[in-house]
């Protein structure tokens, strides 16, 4: 692969870090590159690794997957480089973007997890969140693992349901 290539690969997820305020998935930044054409899963992955190894951006896993985020030191990058990507580009994964805004921010925002606790249940983890707080964040335990799975498995579904019924019953 040529190295123009992949450095324009680099600045378009370092772009599209930079136009959202919240964690994109990797399936988000891959989405993208799919759609365009421009590279496929394995180069993604790739570009993703070498530019979280340069500590341009930065990873969290969940049960729901990994979010990127920008770094400091990426932001930088970006601002000396992103002019390399020409305008063309640039609205296209602007639109990407405002066309998926709504549910970007909700995968995002949106997650559950579950980890073996010392009495030797399953915590259930849930979190609604919104520019960087907790709107509900609710912590179950349960007495296997497939019933905290599936707990997890609900809670994107369930979860504005659930929060508007607490909201409801207790005002």
């Amino acid at each position: 692969m040529a190295v123009e290539s992949m450095t324009l690969y680099k600045l378009i997820i370092l772009y599209m870090l930079d136009k959202v305020d919240f964690p994109l998935s990797n399936e988000a930044v891959s989405g993208f590159f799919f759609e365009t054409g421009y590279a496929d899963f394995a180069t993604v992955q790739q570009v993703l690794g070498i530019i979280q190894d340069d500590a341009l951006i930065e990873a969290k896993s969940s049960r729901n997957g990994t979010g990127y985020t920008l770094t400091a030191q990426g932001r930088e990058m970006f601002e000396y480089f992103g002019n390399k990507i020409s305008d063309e580009i640039k609205h296209e994964i602007d639109a990407y973007l405002t066309s998926r805004k709504y549910e970007l921010k909700q995968s995002a925002n949106v997650t559950s997890e579950f980890y073996r606790n010392t009495s030797g249940e399953y915590s259930v983890r849930c979190c609604i969140r919104e520019n960087n707080s907790s709107l509900i964040e609710l912590t179950l335990d349960v007495p296997d693992e497939s019933v905290a799975d599936t707990m997890c498995g609900k809670w994107r579904d369930k979860s504005q349901e659930i929060y508007e019924f607490v909201m409801k019953t207790l005002m």
